[in-house]
């Protein structure tokens, strides 16, 4: 039989598009089907590493764990990586192909079409079902003509769209009415069907908004679908997913918060678990004097960040933890920032610079060589680990390694302050708990891997309690 495919389009960005996906992604799959998450193009810092090499983006990651299959490049043939306030770096099927200004990358889009549809085609050959997940806001018509994104992406592949609308921001019957008004009527006969999503309350309050939403379009409504309050146990692909509170009591663990933070999902666990206090300290917030642990987090662009980390004072505040006793923990272009100098003589980053580094570690950092994409396995301090690189750059110094991998070791260690490349260190509920031990904090055992898959299974089935999955997966069409 040929595989059926269905996209999920939003009215705006973080609209729950991704977590709809993820779910019917679950959904489905314990009906018995083959399903495969896409989409064409993503743009994120925060990424993972699949099992062919590459990096997609992490919401495509965690709907291929919800379909219970490893992450493919082709589930996000386009990653964006923004940079700067204007510019990201490109990344085709996994590899990076260059940097370009937002204006640039709109002409280079149509010759991305191509790669796009034949990723999806590639899905569709070894799925019963192809989620397609939009990016941004269907409405967005002063890109449409070289979009392969949203409309441009569903007209050229022939796929029906789910339109997703969020009512708990306000002016849903608007966002939901007002798309269709704006785009053309050929691509507004995409759409099957709309979902009204985040509800709170009687829903019985809001049944005449979906009648007149469905009299206004002609679109059937498929399901006014209420706030999962568990969505805060899963990964978050976006930075604005950053929990603004904390618990106020715990061992405290500050995560700094610099303007092109990347792969922030290393910090999930944490967050999870019994008896942390995870802050995440922003622009204009000090280092908490009362943490036992400041963690110096990823980076999409480790020159900008440092720079922006002094002017935001942390590394006074940094010199002053440490001399309090405190631990402090870089990891990738955190692990960059705590040495000596940070190179960057190719332009990898920006303009060719050489900045001095927050100096706690005794090792210096050029930008330069390949980007490196792989899984890695090791032991640190005698406590095994699992994890993985995504960087660029060559790290040297450092007397005494953090950790040891297969045939080589990595990462520096000096007294309470460590460094190293590897995401998802603290991830790995082993080398948590020795982590926790080390700050003094109470055991636990909390099992982050167990309880993102039940969390999958929570949502497939507040999902298929308040949405018409049958009529879904009808609307689907074969490819």
């Amino acid at each position: 039989m040929a595989a059926r495919a269905l996209m999920i389009q939003g009215t705006g960005s973080d609209v729950g598009k991704s977590l709809v996906v993820a779910g019917l992604a679950r959904l489905f799959t314990r009906r018995g089907l083959a399903v495969r998450p896409f989409k064409p193009q993503n743009m994120s810092n925060n990424a993972a590493v699949t099992a062919d090499g590459g990096e997609i983006g992490r919401a495509q990651a965690l709907q291929a764990r919800a379909a219970r299959v490893p992450p493919s490049v082709h589930m996000n043939p386009v990653l964006l990586k923004p940079q700067s306030e204007i510019g990201s770096q490109v990344v085709v099927r996994g590899k990076v192909v260059g940097t370009a200004k937002a204006r640039e990358y709109q002409a280079m889009k149509p010759r991305l079409l191509d790669t796009v549809l034949e990723s999806f085609a590639r899905l569709c050959a070894e799925a019963d079902l192809v989620l397609v997940e939009g990016a941004g806001s269907a409405s967005e018509v002063n890109l449409r003509a070289s979009d392969i994104a949203n409309m441009g992406f569903a007209r050229a592949a022939g796929v029906p769209v789910v339109l997703v609308g969020d009512i708990d921001r306000g002016g849903v019957i608007a966002s939901l009415v007002g798309t269709q008004a704006v785009i053309d009527p050929a691509d507004a006969a995409m759409i099957v069907g709309f979902i009204v999503n985040r509800f709170r309350g009687d829903p019985l309050l809001f049944g005449d908004g979906m009648k007149d939403i469905e009299r206004r379009t002609g679109w059937p409504a498929l399901g006014l679908l209420p706030f999962f309050e568990q969505a805060h146990r899963l990964p978050a692909e976006d930075a604005l997913g950053l929990p603004n509170t904390h618990r106020g009591e715990g061992t405290k663990i500050a995560v700094l918060a610099y303007p092109r933070i990347a792969n922030f999902d290393d910090f999930d666990p944490l967050r999870l678990e019994p008896g942390v206090d995870l802050v995440f300290v922003r622009p204009g917030e000090a280092i908490p004097g009362d943490a036992a642990l400041v963690v110096l987090p990823g980076s999409k662009a480790t020159i900008a960040d440092l720079v922006a980390l002094r002017a935001n004072g942390w590394d006074i505040d940094l010199v002053a933890h440490v001399r309090r006793g405190g631990h402090v923990l870089g990891i990738c272009g955190g692990y960059q920032m705590l040495g000596r100098s940070v190179a960057d003589p190719q332009g990898v980053e920006g303009p060719p610079s050489k900045v001095e580094g927050l100096g706690l570690l005794p090792v210096d950092t050029v930008l330069e060589g390949d980007k490196v994409l792989v899984e890695v396995t090791g032991e640190a301090e005698g406590v095994p680990f699992k994890g993985y690189e995504m960087h660029i750059g060559r790290t040297t110094g450092g007397t005494t390694p953090l950790l040891r991998l297969e045939g080589h070791d990595q990462g520096s260690v000096k007294g309470r302050i460590a460094g190293c490349y590897i995401h998802g260190l603290l991830t790995d509920d082993r080398q948590r708990r020795h982590w926790l031990e080390k700050l003094g904090s109470r055991s636990s055992s909390f099992d982050y891997e167990a309880d993102v898959d039940a969390t999958l299974d929570l949502l497939a089935g507040h999902i298929e309690k308040h949405v018409d999955c049958d009529r879904l997966l009808a609307f689907a069409r074969e490819k």
